[in-house]
């Protein structure tokens, strides 16, 4: 979608602007999303939300076919797929836990899951890439909505034992308020969830601007544009990898520092680049560094979080990543129309080692609160 925008508009601003509809939903609707979560049956959702997608899809795969496609289609269909994805992660994160049987396994079932996410995000963007080049962005749109199909039938064939909810009250609101507090007022989680939001205010918008830099710094096109994309999930699935070979949850927190800082070095290195092996050598140390630093919030959050609260704080967890990332879009698509994509990032990189380095500095604290949660749990620490 990025790349059709860009395509029909030229605009590093317009693209700002779709990734903004894109994910603003997840901030609005995201953190009640929770409440849901923690009272519903979460492999209904997922198979509801996986239903729409794919209609979203095909209607975007008609639109471009027929040659009917505007902007304005693209930004509400993409704020279609915003409020469908705000449903859809959430959910998925509180449902992890339901089919892993041995808290201990937990850590390494988040590491699987983004092993699985990031073989698709290499594969998927560098055959995109080949498949626009010769027949057009409708046809990848049309295997993408396809491809919903063998995703709802696995769905459907899950068996899970029924999950025990109790519900205390029918007061949503109050719902969301407990979990609201439970979030912000326990210092570990508040902490995490102020280093995800800054870093999806700030550099995360790497991703919005990729196409500048495929077409204009590198000279590229669509395929460009695919390896680009390409380079990011092959450093997250060996980062993935890095992250499942680890044996207990002992040192996560300097994990979350290290590859923050990782991270962060990867996006200044990959501005400064104008060659595109360079480019892709970058990005392979932002995936690695992106995935560990994912892979260990979210395996600390799960690992400390109470069973019935889970689905909210998980939904905070999303709203502080994909929340943000509308604001950080418009935010960087403005700035590299003015100063440039390649000034943008650097700034964008120097923000998040400073909140790598704040995150250090709290981490003593945190870890004398972490320490007897994972003791009580019976979790290697």
């Amino acid at each position: 979608m990025s790349w059709l925008v860009y395509r029909l508009t030229d605009s590093e601003i317009l693209l700002g602007v779709v990734g903004f509809a894109g994910l603003i939903p997840n901030l609005i609707i995201a953190p009640f999303v929770g409440v849901l979560a923690d009272r519903y049956n979460r492999l209904r959702i997922i198979i509801v939300t996986q239903f729409l997608a794919m209609i979203q899809a095909l209607i975007l795969t008609i639109l471009v076919l027929t040659n009917s496609i505007e902007v304005w289609h693209i930004i509400a269909l993409s704020i279609f797929q915003g409020i469908i994805f705000a449903f859809d992660m959430p959910t998925r994160q509180a449902f992890l836990p339901d089919i892993v049987e041995k808290k201990e396994d937990l850590s390494n079932a988040i590491a699987l899951n983004s092993i699985l996410f990031n073989s698709a995000r290499l594969i998927g963007p560098t055959l995109a890439g080949i498949v626009i080049a010769a027949f057009g962005e409708g046809i990848c749109f049309l295997v993408n909505g396809i491809s919903y199909l063998s995703v709802i039938v696995v769905l459907l064939m899950m068996k899970l034992k029924p999950r025990l909810v109790e519900l205390r009250g029918h007061n949503l609101k109050e719902e969301f308020i407990e979990g609201a507090r439970y979030s912000f007022g326990f210092a570990p989680i508040r902490a995490i969830l102020q280093l995800l939001a800054i870093i999806s205010l700030s550099a995360l918008s790497y991703v919005i601007l990729m196409p500048v830099f495929a077409k204009t710094v590198l000279d590229g096109d669509a395929k460009t544009l695919g390896y680009l994309m390409a380079a990011v999930g092959v450093g997250s699935i060996i980062g993935g990898l890095a992250f499942a070979m680890r044996k207990s949850v002992k040192g996560i927190g300097k994990n979350i520092v290290l590859s923050t800082a990782i991270f962060s070095t990867g996006v200044i290195l990959f501005s400064l680049s104008n060659n595109l092996f360079l480019s892709m050598l970058f990005l392979s140390i932002v995936g690695f560094g992106q995935l560990n630093m994912f892979s260990s919030c979210n395996t600390t959050l799960q690992n400390i979080v109470d069973d019935d609260k889970r689905g909210r704080v998980m939904a905070f967890y999303a709203a502080s990543i994909l929340g943000f990332l509308p604001f950080g879009s418009i935010i960087a698509g403005s700035m590299a129309e003015f100063i440039g994509a390649p000034a943008t990032l650097i700034i964008s990189g120097i923000i998040c080692l400073i909140a790598a380095f704040d995150f250090y500095r709290k981490l003593p604290a945190l870890r004398k609160i972490i320490r007897p949660i994972f003791i009580e749990l019976g979790v290697k620490y």
